[in-house]
């Protein structure tokens, strides 16, 4: 018997409006799933559930008022520990702020709230959002809940896994090498990445850099849509979050819900690999062999990919630019309490001159105008989500990929932040499982501002490959979970790795 808390935002916020599901008893069926599942998995990591009961009360007030609801009414909603949340323990995974509450929401938590959602806690991330395994000095590891001694990814591990177990229908997440859609791909949800300034930051350090956004998760495309659709805003704190004076050109309603696409019409390029990605011979197999399954429904499919030179050298660089800005202090004051992949960007960013980061944006600018001519013929792209399978999260980072050594501890998101240093928004759409067994996921890469169509594709996308189990979203056993050790007990499980 399906449970509240398995159904989808959607399926769920009709109820809501319906009077057929109370928020109170949607919130219950969410916190009994997390006491039952989180400690096999440590996603949830942050809790107030006599604040967010309130919150349920208050919702299911409005719904017997008959007042009117807004989008998110009365939906439990994970919110990314890189994010602030009044009154809410934020850690940010460093032990610096392990006791850390604000007295404030950052600008997205108050949008979400105002839209109706119910914050019911935190989501682990790794310390800063640095790596893509969800592990730190706080909290401990997440683990993945196909398998708990496996990655959950990250940096939006915890978001992730809660959408993946049912913990809530829906979470926040955020993105500079990949961290919307590594993990969502490593746990078969969706998880989309947007164009810089859609989803405002007022807290983005470097604020003329578009590498780091936030964005939504959720289990299925539409979900996700109804989810961007309460991120998106206006907010003069944030030079990217581009507007009009007097005109309102980011509407909620661009966004949810999708847009029908005819795939017969589009024009798809396909690539394992973007032609410098490190990706795992096994990944690169599955890969065809996937895309083999549909590739026949769009108007023309080809084994290409816009020119991506210099997306190491370029990410490298500005990444670590990124890190000098919001760490070098905390190094420098505090090293015994920061983890080894802040420092090691913060050590890389000071060996760079200005003119390796003069560099580092002629080589970026270079390779997004190469894209717009690709993208002149070409409506998607198609890649995998990630390079590898996941592997233990006892393992800090993968050094080498089928034999050959890694160049950097994020290395393996390439296929990830090549498209971040091009701008354009993405989704990774979860497409059944690898030959471990484990999710798989596709990453669709639309062209410039094109946000809402490709969106629209991948929902699409999953509405045909639902029919099939190979390609069907795969779901974790919940019942294993349940029966599951803690993870807390598996060695090497609190520490930076």
């Amino acid at each position: 018997m399906t449970e509240p808390c398995d159904l989808t935002a959607l399926e769920a916020r009709a109820l809501i409006g319906r009077k057929q599901l109370s928020p109170v008893e949607l919130l219950e069926s969410c916190i009994a799933r997390i006491d039952a599942v989180d400690p096999a998995v440590n996603a949830m990591v942050a809790r107030d559930d006599a604040a967010a009961r309130a919150a349920a009360k208050q919702a299911e007030a409005a719904v017997m008022r008959g007042d009117e609801l807004p989008a998110l009414h009365g939906l439990p909603i994970g919110i990314k520990d890189l994010t602030a949340t009044k009154g809410l323990r934020t850690t940010w995974g460093s032990p610096i702020f392990a006791d850390h509450v604000p007295d404030q929401d950052e600008a997205m938590v108050a949008n979400l709230r105002a839209a109706g959602a119910i914050v019911v806690g935190k989501t682990n991330t790794p310390e800063w959002g640095a790596g893509a395994n969800t592990r730190n000095a706080v909290y401990g590891a997440t683990g993945n809940p196909f398998d708990t001694t496996r990655s959950a990814a990250g940096s939006s591990g915890g978001s992730a896994v809660v959408l993946a177990t049912n913990m809530v229908p829906i979470a926040s997440g955020s993105d500079m090498g990949g961290s919307l859609r590594n993990p969502a791909a490593f746990c078969g949800i969706v998880g989309f990445r947007p164009t810089p300034g859609l989803v405002p930051s007022e807290t983005r350090g470097l604020g003329w850099s578009g590498l780091s956004v936030q964005g939504p998760m959720a289990r299925t495309v539409p979900d996700t849509c109804l989810l961007l659709s309460a991120m998106v805003s206006d907010d003069s704190r944030d030079p990217l979050a581009t507007t009009v004076h007097g005109q309102q050109i980011r509407r909620p309603g661009d966004f949810h819900p999708p847009a029908q696409v005819d795939l017969s019409r589009l024009r798809v390029a396909l690539t394992p690999d973007f032609g410098f990605a490190p990706t795992e011979r096994h990944i690169a197999e599955v890969f065809a062999e996937k895309t083999g399954l549909f590739r026949h429904v769009f108007g023309r499919a080809e084994d290409t990919t816009p020119d991506c030179a210099g997306a190491d050298e370029a990410f490298e660089i500005l990444r670590a630019t990124n890190f000098l800005a919001s760490h070098l202090e905390r190094v420098r004051t505090r090293p015994q309490d920061v983890g080894p992949n802040v420092r090691a960007n913060v050590e890389e960013g000071l060996k760079y001159t200005a003119a390796d980061v003069a560099r580092g944006c002629v080589l970026q600018t270079a390779l997004y105008r190469r894209w717009q001519d690709f993208f002149a013929t070409h409506d998607v792209v198609i890649t995998p989500s990630i390079t590898i399978s996941p592997r233990p999260w006892t393992e800090l980072y993968p050094a080498e990929i089928d034999g050959k050594p890694t160049r950097t501890y994020f290395h393996w998101l390439s296929l990830a932040y090549a498209v971040t240093l091009a701008g354009h928004p993405a989704v990774s759409l979860p497409v059944g499982l690898d030959r471990n067994g484990m999710p798989f996921g596709l990453q669709i890469v639309g062209p410039r501002g094109g946000d809402a169509f490709v969106l629209s594709v991948a929902a699409e996308l999953e509405r045909l490959l639902a029919g099939d189990p190979r390609t069907a979203r795969p779901v974790p056993d919940i019942a294993k979970l349940k029966a599951a050790s803690p993870i807390s007990g598996m060695p090497g499980f609190l520490g930076f790795g």
